[in-house]
């Protein structure tokens, strides 16, 4: 048996015990960064670093403009040297704490680039990696378009009245961003879309009512937060009642604060509760806000309203700051230090390699003339830090591997929710006893549009079983007004033809050539429907027209990625195949939100 000072002396050991294996774990804990908690990991990485890597942490750099989509002898090649050679520079000479990338590229390309990217990274900015970030707005196939799957524009998903639509979207593009080394994507887009004639949001808009863009927005943060991407609502506090874009122009926005407070800022809201780590700012001047500043730039909107009275505790990124609302009226220098002050965490420095470095020169000298605090700079770099460590970048990095990107991103499963979630979104508004289509030999199809008219007649072939007459205005989806020639040329092949396809292509009002064409066409008296591309909004100048069809698959860039999955979706519509969608937007009385026929 144990005597009492046995039981004394074995009570003293275990106590030392305990206290050596809780000081081993301590050592353990300290010697390896996958142990620590998020607090204890950032606030260890921002005391190892230097200045120039906490102001590389503020810093979001890009492959340049002038080289971003031009490869000498393949559109989805490599990068080139000039690209890797700038990056590489940005990385470890000036620490670049994020980069975007607008390459487009082939799956085990990008993946090889981006692990080349976080290798630079982990290496030169104190073993922290990068935020790899991309506009993934319909799906990482706005990246990657030939082997990703591709989604209709928000607005078709929304047309899907099924918040399980963007949930999986999210997900998917998740899947798929992570398997080829993005981790942060630039997307939900929340703005409500309440302007029809709002050149720079449209179609990219869940629609303009706020609880829709609120649930459809939650739903796809969830899916891409969930699945190991950072989610960004954006463009806050909103973009959705401008009639200018900010790309090309710094547009004002006068509506009062109730309007701002009850139609533009519940989807944002809504975001931050479903957990979204960050949130890009607009390039507008919201003058409830602040009357001479653009959202970015203003510290009322970025600290008061979005940090102090909205709650906000994650990432303030700025939308590019190479676009004209603020580049032609601040400099990439200037503008950048401007930002900090307001509230901003992250620059997005696109532009020239002079701009992107200018950015870091300014914030750095900002920082040494006391215009930007130490105290500032760390909470900005600690929210960067936390938020990193959440995603997993704390301790290394998950390499994406090459060999099976191409597995991922061309995954059956993706693509056949993409095509579910494509049908359901296809939107009969207006049916005069034309549709659907029958398919018949002795029929002959004309097919008429201004944008990818080529694929769509080419489905249309497959579909119609007779022949399919091709009229193309053939200057490319950006010059989209139809010359008077043009239109008589149209008029002359729908002579021969016994039904009529015309597709339109709107990025904000409906050019004037394309609604004399429709007009003149449907003046013949031939079964004729009209699909539109772009913006719903088109049937509003051409209520003549028999049939009417809202696709939403084309937005402000319509030459950059196509969507065969929705025009795939469209023409099995016209041909038979039960409209699922109902509209986002309002058409007028006639057509309110929710409008959707079937046959």
């Amino acid at each position: 048996m144990i005597d009492h000072r046995q039981y004394f002396i074995i009570l003293i050991l275990f106590a030392m015990g305990s206290s050596i294996l809780n000081t081993g774990c301590d050592r353990n804990a300290s010697r390896d960064p996958g142990l620590l908690d998020a607090e204890t990991w950032a606030e260890n990485t921002l005391d190892s670093m230097t200045d120039r890597q906490k102001i590389g942490q503020l810093v979001m750099a890009t492959t340049t403009w002038e080289s971003a989509f031009s490869f000498p002898d393949d559109a989805y090649g490599p990068p080139t040297q000039r690209q890797l050679d700038h990056m590489r520079r940005m990385i470890t000479e000036f620490h670049a704490g994020s980069v975007i990338i607008y390459n487009w590229g082939r799956s085990e390309t990008m993946a090889r680039f981006n692990r080349q990217l976080q290798e630079w990274s982990v290496e030169s900015n104190a073993g922290v990696p990068l935020f790899i970030s991309a506009d993934l707005e319909y799906g990482l196939a706005q990246r990657i378009p030939a082997e990703s799957t591709v989604f209709p524009r928000q607005m078709g998903i929304a047309a899907t009245g099924d918040p399980e639509s963007a949930y999986e979207q999210g997900r998917i593009t998740a899947l798929e961003a992570l398997a080829t080394g993005f981790n942060w994507s630039y997307s939900p887009v929340v703005d409500v879309n309440v302007n029809p004639k709002n050149p720079v949001i449209g179609v990219r808009s869940f629609g303009e009512r706020f609880t829709v863009v609120s649930e459809m927005g939650r739903a796809m943060i969830r899916g891409s937060q969930e699945h190991g991407v950072l989610a960004t609502p954006k463009h806050f506090p909103g973009h959705g009642d401008t009639e200018f874009d900010s790309h090309y122009d710094l547009s004002t926005v006068s509506y009062d604060l109730e309007t701002l407070r009850e139609i533009h800022l519940p989807p944002f809201q809504a975001a931050f509760e479903a957990g979204a780590d960050a949130v890009m700012s607009a390039h507008v001047i919201i003058e409830a806000i602040d009357p001479t500043l653009p959202a970015t730039l203003s510290r009322p909107a970025l600290t008061g309203l979005l940090r102090e009275e909205m709650g906000f505790k994650g990432i303030i990124v700025t939308d590019a700051m190479s676009m004209d609302a603020i580049d032609e009226n601040w400099g990439a220098g200037e503008a950048a230090v401007m930002a900090v002050q307001a509230g901003a965490d992250i620059i997005m420095a696109t532009g020239t390699e002079q701009q992107q470095a200018e950015t870091f020169n300014a914030l750095h000298q900002a920082y040494v003339d006391g215009e930007i605090s130490e105290e500032r700079l760390n909470d900005s770099v600690r929210r960067i830090l936390r938020i990193k460590h959440k995603y997993g970048l704390h301790h290394g990095f998950a390499s994406p591997d090459p060999a099976r990107a191409l597995e991922v991103t061309t995954d059956p499963d993706h693509r056949r929710i993409a095509r579910d979630i494509a049908a359901k979104s296809i939107t009969l508004v207006k049916n005069q006893g034309i549709l659907p289509f029958d398919r018949d030999e002795e029929l002959t199809t004309l097919v008429a549009g201004v944008a990818y008219t080529r694929e769509l007649a080419g489905l249309v072939r497959e579909a119609a079983g007779g022949e399919v007459l091709m009229w193309d205005f053939g200057r490319g989806p950006t010059d989209n007004d139809p010359t008077p020639e043009a239109i008589l040329e149209a008029i002359r092949m729908a002579e021969d033809a016994d039904r009529i396809l015309l597709f339109t292509y709107s990025s904000s009002g409906l050019p004037e050539g394309q609604a004399r064409l429709a007009e003149a066409l449907a003046i013949m008296g031939k079964p004729m429907a009209v699909v539109a591309l772009g913006l719903p909004y088109d049937l509003q100048a051409i209520p003549m027209v028999p049939a009417y069809v809202a696709t939403y698959s084309l937005d402000r860039w319509p030459d950059a990625t196509p969507t065969p999955v929705v025009w795939e979706a469209v023409v099995d519509m016209l041909f038979g195949k039960e409209p699922g969608g109902q509209l986002p937007v309002s058409l007028g009385r006639e057509y309110p939100v929710g409008h959707g026929l079937s046959y």
